[in-house]
């Protein structure tokens, strides 16, 4: 009777130490909570205006309306080899959130065909096994004489108990970096789009910017055959002739350098989409690229939805689940060993049934004392790296909002230049037009024709190169507010 209400009052104390021993645990790790930021509300800029939250920024199929592009972007996601190694990541993270998962099972191992044969000779302070040579009628031999003999099956059972928290801290911090490889993955995919789209304009003004060279070509050479004529007419002087080969051949010498900077980019997009022989876009105008919807409005959500802010989020989970890990680590640890099969020492009574049968359990607290206070400097050096992680998680918040700010002026300030740089091309083909027939006309000299259709050139070439940077200041702002993800 006595022996029973010892035993209900050993099972009440466990009961009790197991419980005090849970609510410690919440107090030794801290669940994450998301950091308080100094932002602000709303994006401060030139035109910005507030819409409904469900008018954000959509993804980058419904972004860019330019099928040879969508094309293009097709091709990329499907064969880049960046983003192909981005998912290898993500896998490779989500192997090791599955055995964090596991942790919480008791670790198994079946042991089969065991045998154990032991030999000494007879300067070995041991006798032979004397059951084994009695069961044999022999008498053992003075060298390599058996001094042990076993045949084992067993199954060995090893569980640790998550008294601390520490298990479940492993599984937050192996959730949390899945989680972060998985962000990553779709910023490397929002940089992939953003880059081939980019490559993409650049190459359509290179083309722009190629034809016009050709056209301008065209209009110095039929220049000199008129200034050729003045010449042989005696109206101007060799000086003029000299001076306008030299425009033509200037002319001349911008088309293969234009023609060399298309097919280097040409390789490095088919570099982008994976794809060496997918066809190139030749020959289009950079003015007819429809550049997609216009993103007017910007709320703060959207600096939230950014791979790489949630990426740093989730690494900041990561480094406060290490931090209860550590913790974990300085407390006892209480596992339980079970163990059970046959055994026997001779090989006919291997599976002799009860008679071979052996079992045991063990349970053990193990308090860790001194480490060279190895567990103390795992724990705070891993408070400080969560520290760390919270300074980068507001610096990238920072510099996205930063990003979004400047991709919105750039938008707002290249549609300003471009009112003014179309203007500037209309007066220079005025220009060029006016002194042609001027110079035919005596009252113009063969220099201000050729000055103007210098000007013309440069400033319809300018007027592409701004087109390609309102698109590209565009695409920026596609991988600034973080490519759509929701």
């Amino acid at each position: 009777m006595m022996h029973k209400r010892h035993q209900r009052i050993g099972w009440a104390a466990a009961i009790l130490v197991a419980g005090s021993m849970a609510f410690i645990s919440c107090k030794v790790t801290r669940d994450y909570s998301r950091p308080q930021f100094d932002i602000p509300t709303a994006f401060k800029v030139p035109d910005s205006v507030t819409r409904a939250a469900d008018s954000a920024i959509t993804d980058w199929a419904a972004f860019f309306q330019d099928s040879t592009l969508v094309t293009l972007l097709d091709s990329a996601i499907a064969h880049n080899f960046d983003l192909q190694d981005a998912m290898k990541h993500m896998a490779i993270a989500d192997q090791y959130y599955k055995q964090a998962k596991a942790a919480y099972l008791p670790s198994i191992n079946l042991n089969l065909l065991g045998i154990t044969k032991e030999y000494r000779s007879k300067n070995y302070y041991s006798n032979p096994s004397s059951g084994w040579y009695d069961d044999r009628g022999k008498n053992p031999p003075k060298t390599l004489y058996l001094l042990q003999s076993q045949f084992t099956n067993s199954v060995d059972m090893q569980w640790e108990l998550d008294i601390w928290g520490k298990i479940k801290r492993q599984k937050e911090e192996a959730n949390a970096k899945y989680l972060e490889t998985r962000e990553a993955q779709k910023a490397v995919q929002t940089a992939l789009i953003s880059d081939v789209a980019q490559s993409y304009y650049l190459l359509q003004m290179l083309h722009e910017q190629l034809e016009i060279a050709r056209t301008n070509l065209k209009l110095r050479s039929n220049t000199l055959k008129m200034i050729e004529l003045q010449y042989k007419s005696g109206f101007v002087t060799a000086l003029a002739v000299q001076q306008t080969k030299s425009q033509v051949l200037e002319a001349s010498a911008l088309i293969p350098q234009l023609e060399k900077e298309i097919g280097i980019q040409e390789n490095g997009l088919r570099l982008l989409v994976g794809s060496l022989t997918l066809p190139m876009p030749q020959d289009s105008e950079l003015s007819a690229v429809d550049p997609g919807n216009e993103v007017t409005d910007l709320p703060l959500y959207a600096v939230l939805n950014r791979p790489d802010v949630r990426a740093s989020e989730f690494e900041l989970i990561a480094a406060n689940a290490e931090v209860g890990v550590t913790q974990a680590y300085r407390f006892p640890n209480i596992s339980i060993d079970i163990s059970g099969g046959v055994n026997s020492m001779l090989p006919e009574n291997w599976f002799n049934i009860p008679g071979s049968l052996f079992g045991g359990i063990v349970g053990g607290i193990t308090q860790p004392l001194l480490h060279q206070r190895k567990l103390k400097t795992d724990y705070e050096v891993a408070k400080l790296a969560r520290d760390q992680s919270e300074i980068a998680f507001q610096k990238t918040v920072y510099t996205a909002i930063t990003e979004i700010r400047n991709a919105r002026i750039s938008i707002h300030k290249i549609q300003e230049q471009l009112v003014i740089a179309q203007q500037q091309v209309d007066l220079a083909q005025k220009a060029v037009h006016s002194a042609a027939m001027l110079f035919r006309a005596g009252f113009a000299t063969y220099l201000e024709v050729i000055t103007a259709q210098g000007h013309e050139l440069d400033s319809e070439l300018e007027l592409a190169s701004l087109r390609a940077d309102l698109l590209t200041a565009r695409v920026q702002l596609y991988r600034a507010l973080g490519g759509g993800w929701h």
